[in-house]
């Protein structure tokens, strides 16, 4: 490369400079201007709510929430597929209607099969 070429890139490279040292800077100067002194502990412990936080922060929960969770992620990104497959075929929907219908009536048997299975398996029973 010629050296006009690399002159082209002084801009960013001052750019990347300035921003590590803003960064740097304001890092420096809130430590050196910050507030030094003793706290108490209630200004130490995390705010929720205006409650005091009792307990662990990470509590278990069943499986059942994260098989929920998964199903209703597979079902809506299912669902969300049928708004652009509704868009695009409109206008092929005047030529090869039988195809497409078919085409979307397979896809939602499928869906239905793998409701029906969940339900089935008890995916859906909070209870147990």
């Amino acid at each position: 490369m010629e050296l006009s070429q690399l002159h082209e890139y002084l801009p960013v490279v001052m750019l990347g400079v300035l921003a590590v040292l803003f960064s740097f800077g304001m890092l420096v100067l809130s430590v050196a201007l910050g507030k030094k002194g003793k706290r108490s502990p209630i200004k130490d412990t995390a705010y929720e709510c205006g409650m005091l936080p009792v307990g662990d922060g990470s509590t278990r929960l069943s499986v059942k929430f994260y098989l929920v969770a998964m199903l209703f992620i597979l079902f809506d990104v299912e669902i969300v597929f049928l708004y652009p497959w509704a868009v695009i075929y409109k206008d092929m929907l005047k030529q090869n209607a039988n195809m497409i219908f078919g085409s979307m009536i397979s896809f939602m048997a499928i869906l239905l099969v793998g409701y029906i299975y969940a339900v089935k398996k008890g995916a859906f029973d909070w209870k147990s």
